[in-house]
């Protein structure tokens, strides 16, 4: 089974999280230091939180689709090249307290997509191991996926 993932950027980390509580009816299934998410059955989502800086505006940080297990992450990223899209991978990254395998690619507003597994839990935040993106200041959850090229994204939060 895949889900969607939505990640956004918060500038209350508890308040958002009592309120996806609330609407969701259920609580967290991770939290961190500055991190939460919900990985939801019904409807089928993983919503990560990502506390962003005091009075900042919620935010899209990046969209995602979680599946089950490298090769259908490696499955992905054939299908995207393949479709003639600019891909950027990572491999046992960890990135939002998690392990992961991940494809990144750009919608045509700039939008950063991952398709990523979570192989195993971590026991701290993470960056992302592109060290083109780690030059640039952009890496795992800094909220600079928006920003960067295809071969620059963001992060996973698993």
């Amino acid at each position: 089974m895949s889900r969607a993932q939505l990640a956004l950027r918060v500038s209350d980390l508890e308040a958002s999280i009592a309120f996806y509580s609330k609407l969701f009816g259920t609580e967290p299934a991770k939290r961190r230091e500055g991190y939460a998410n919900f990985a939801l059955a019904e409807p089928p989502l993983k919503l990560v939180l990502i506390e962003g800086g005091p009075g900042e505006e919620t935010r899209l940080d990046h969209l995602g689709v979680e599946v089950e297990s490298t090769d259908q992450v490696n499955a992905a990223t054939t299908r995207l090249k393949d479709a003639g899209l600019a891909t950027f991978e990572e491999n046992d990254t960890s990135c939002c307290y998690a392990l992961q395998d991940k494809v990144w690619v750009h919608g045509p507003g700039r939008e950063p997509w991952e398709v990523y597994v979570v192989k195993a839990d971590a026991d701290n935040l993470g960056k992302s191991t592109n060290s083109d993106s780690d030059a640039t200041g952009n890496g795992c959850c800094t909220g600079q996926a928006a920003e960067a090229e295809p071969a620059t994204a963001g992060c996973g939060c698993g």
